[in-house]
């Protein structure tokens, strides 16, 4: 329960008041990100450290917005197209290239709401059936190259502290760990490495997931996430990255105060 009053905001969860917490580490299921979110910023207004900031979960949960942030950070990404429910589909289209395009919902997660659209006729379908539902949804070039396979690339405080490549099940597209994808330490290389912490810091995550996927063109950015899996990266790579984010925690924390 959040208790607003004045001057002494305050949490109050099974039968006791949260008010000795010196910092959180804040994981939010995208589900419940407008309460989770809540939860995060009253303990900031208690002055409880976080190492993710409110703010920066509600800015990545936003797909349109990040894409916007980073293409301003300038940051490599497939060629992406928004439009409020166009009925000139076929312009959208045409717009990343072609089909095959990617359409993802908004507010999908975990590559939930992600649609490979291999013709043009099946990329018309999806996008009326999406529109007719009022659900919005963005249009991206589909990187073929990259054969079903991304590289997750986990951000502590301005490192890339481990890496991993994910690799769809086969007839698959998306490399999720969630959907069956599989998980195989992989060695980035330096401009990987590079616009996994330039992302990270335009979103102003200190704890970052960074999707990249690599394409004729170079390494591309698919997406970041700010409550990043750990069971399929810490197992492929057998890292303590939960220990990593504590001993962010402690070296922030002491430079606050």
């Amino acid at each position: 329960d959040i208790i607003i009053e004045k001057e002494k905001p305050t949490i109050y969860y099974k039968d006791r008041y949260l008010d000795y917490v010196d910092a959180i580490i804040p994981r939010i299921g995208a589900s419940v990100t407008f309460y989770g979110c809540a939860v995060v910023r009253q303990f900031e207004e208690m002055g409880v450290f976080t190492i993710v900031t409110s703010d920066a979960i509600q800015r990545s949960r936003d797909k349109l917005r990040s894409l916007q942030r980073l293409s301003k950070a300038g940051i490599g990404m497939p060629k992406t197209v928004f439009t409020n429910y166009s009925r000139d589909v076929e312009e959208v289209i045409e717009h990343v290239g072609g089909t095959p395009v990617i359409i993802k919902l908004l507010e999908g997660t975990q590559g939930l709401g992600v649609v490979l659209a291999e013709t043009k006729n099946a990329a018309e379908s999806v996008l009326e059936a999406f529109n007719g539902l009022q659900a919005r949804v963005i249009v991206q070039e589909f990187i073929k190259e990259a054969n079903g396979k991304d590289i997750r690339c986990f951000v502590i405080d301005g490192k890339v502290v481990a890496a991993i490549q994910r690799e769809a099940m086969p007839g698959e597209f998306r490399a999720n760990i969630h959907l069956g994808g599989t998980a195989s330490v992989i060695k980035v290389t330096s401009e990987e490495k590079r616009i996994a912490i330039k992302a990270a810091k335009a979103m102003d995550l200190k704890v970052a997931g960074v999707d990249i996927i690599r394409s004729s063109k170079g390494p591309l950015l698919l997406e970041v996430n700010s409550s990043p899996g750990l069971e399929g990266i810490e197992g492929a790579t057998n890292k303590d990255i939960a220990g990593e984010m504590i001993k962010a925690i402690e070296k922030n924390f002491k430079h606050k105060m």
